[in-house]
């Protein structure tokens, strides 16, 4: 056996630096290469010296394999990183709707913000932008405000840990994740992106049929970069009728049929709600384990698990568990429990759930008739009125704004402001969303929401999310299974 380093990702500045032929400095021949791994018995790492040599050959069969053989799996070994500047936080909520590529993205809980903001064009050629940066600046000095009263408030509330300087930017922190919902999602950040060139195909696409101009834009900009390094690899980026018209279609058939629903709209609505979830799903849970590691068919297992006595299936699945640590996943049997919630929550928490991106996650729009969501602490420091009369100065220009610039006018609303959307889950995933929400260390709002989804959950299927929670509880939930030994008995 011999594993080759084929490549890396290397900071594209240094290689300008280095001189040679431009060429040569693509991703494609990786491509071509490996493409050719199927038909050609050659060693790869002679395959990839061939295309290196012969660049403009590689990219006549990249064409030729991707484009019209239709492998298009083969341009996902060209990989790209990109810096994106000068973003709305609202369009970056679009680019990461792309769940097969990496994001970093700019935090407002620990970095302290400024007054950068992006101006929609829809709403500057509807002659409301002057509002709009009136609104901005009413929201910016609500949030300087409320961060000084919010970081007194947290160093007072919190002295043992004030007293250790290292503990200043965590206190620092949670005065700024707090003083952030009454920011706008027109707020500039920045994302550090990672995606292979099919998916970079992908999303240019769909940006291009974006109904935001900020988002086609963005999409352009990233066409305009890659394809002198890759024009092999990315093709068809012009707007489909698919994806241009399909959701607006759906979305006016809606609206006709909202004309007729006599749904209120409540400014309290639950938080989390289980729609649907996997019939019986610790017997099939049983079963799937059972099958892993036999050579009985499913039906057999299915057989098999429904006679198992209580204590004895809930054995089986606590055995997955015994020699677990706080950084494992649940076997992948795991995954064929499914789990579907409707969750109403605020543009914040939303922020962090979007990361989960293995999950399916459906969005409705914005709306300020599903209300906002008020840090506790912003009430503690009693500050609700001031922040109470910023969401309603914000609402105000929503409103002037929605007739004129209908897509465009939730750029106006806050990091308070709510929207639903349907998540579905298998409970594997539910579990990496458990360990890391509902830690000690997560923020309060996707915490608590967390909390009631593995509540309503366990309440479905209990052995299948015994093990469910934060990372901070894992060990304590473990001896509780065990009954406090690793090699013990499962406690009943």
């Amino acid at each position: 056996m011999d594993v080759v380093l084929a490549g890396f990702n290397v900071d594209h500045e240094t290689l300008k630096t280095l001189g040679g032929s431009s060429d040569a400095l693509t991703p494609e021949t990786i491509s071509a290469a490996y493409a050719r791994i199927s038909r050609n018995p050659l060693p790869v790492t002679e395959l990839r010296a061939v295309a290196r040599k012969e660049v403009a050959s590689a990219r006549r069969s990249n064409e030729r394999i991707i484009f019209d053989m239709g492998h298009n799996s083969v341009a996902e070994h060209a990989v790209f990183n990109f810096d994106v500047l000068g973003v709305s936080r609202f369009a970056v909520e679009e680019v990461e709707k792309f769940r097969l590529c990496s994001y970093t993205e700019k935090s407002q809980r620990y970095i302290r913000l400024e007054d950068d903001c992006v101006i929609p064009a829809e709403v500057e050629k509807a002659g409301l932008g002057g509002l709009f940066r009136e609104t901005l600046a009413s929201q910016i000095r609500c949030y300087h405000d409320l961060y000084g009263f919010l970081r007194t408030y947290q160093f007072e509330t919190n002295r043992d840990l004030a007293a250790d300087r290292k503990n200043l930017s965590l206190l620092e922190g949670w005065a700024k994740e707090d003083a952030r919902y009454i920011l706008s999602l027109a707020m500039e950040s920045q994302l550090g992106m990672t995606v292979n060139a099919r998916n970079l195909e992908l999303m240019i696409r769909r940006s291009a049929a974006h109904p935001l101009e900020e988002v086609q834009t963005l999409g352009r900009k990233l066409f305009e970069r890659a394809r002198p390094i890759a024009p092999s690899l990315i093709r068809y980026t012009a707007p489909t009728d698919y994806d241009s018209h399909t959701r607006e279609t759906l979305r006016r058939v809606a609206e006709g049929l909202a004309k007729n629903s006599t749904e209120n709209w409540p400014k309290k609505t639950t938080s989390v709600r289980l729609l649907s979830s996997t019939p019986d799903a610790d017997t099939l849970l049983a079963a799937a384990l059972l099958h892993g590691v036999s050579s009985m068919s499913m039906e057999a297992c299915l057989r098999q698990a429904r006679t198992l006595e209580a204590e004895d299936r809930r054995a089986l699945v606590a055995e997955t568990f015994r020699r677990m640590a706080s950084y494992d996943a649940p076997l992948r049997e795991f995954e064929t429990i499914d789990f579907l919630f409707e969750l109403t929550i605020s543009a914040s928490c939303f922020a962090q759930m979007k990361r989960h991106r293995m999950a399916t996650i459906l969005c409705q729009d914005y709306e300020p008739l599903l209300g906002t969501t008020l840090p506790p602490a912003v009430r503690a420091v009693g500050m609700e009125s001031r922040f109470n009369e910023a969401i309603e100065l914000t609402e105000k220009t929503y409103r002037t704004i929605l007739p004129n610039a209908p897509r465009a006018a939730a750029y106006m609303l806050t990091n308070a402001h709510r929207k639903r959307i349907i998540l579905k889950t298998n409970a594997r995933e539910l579990y990496h969303i458990s360990r890391l929400r509902e830690d000690s260390h997560a923020q309060w709002d996707i915490r608590e929401t967390a909390a009631l989804m593995i509540s309503e959950a366990r309440r479905a299927a209990p052995l299948t999310m015994m093990m469910a929670g934060g990372k901070d509880r894992f060990e304590t939930l473990k001896e509780t299974l065990f009954d406090g030994r690793p090699d013990g008995r499962v406690r009943s």
